[in-house]
């Protein structure tokens, strides 16, 4: 079985300038604006009262 003989080192602590540049290039930035859907509850009355206003399907005879 190998062994390693190491050294222990002692680190300072990060500076928050260091932190910030760190955590700002690991967070996965999102676009401000997309056009993805979105719900909007107006739609909901439009999309009724087409369905109200279209026409009725013709009586079999």
């Amino acid at each position: 079985m190998l062994t390693f003989a190491t050294k222990s080192t002692t680190l300072a602590p990060a500076a928050p300038a260091e932190r910030h540049a760190v955590t700002d290039l690991m967070t996965p930035h999102e676009a401000p604006i997309s056009d993805a859907p979105v719900w909007a509850p107006e739609a909901v009355g439009v999309l009724l009262l087409l369905l109200l206003l279209s026409p009725k399907e013709p009586k079999q005879k």
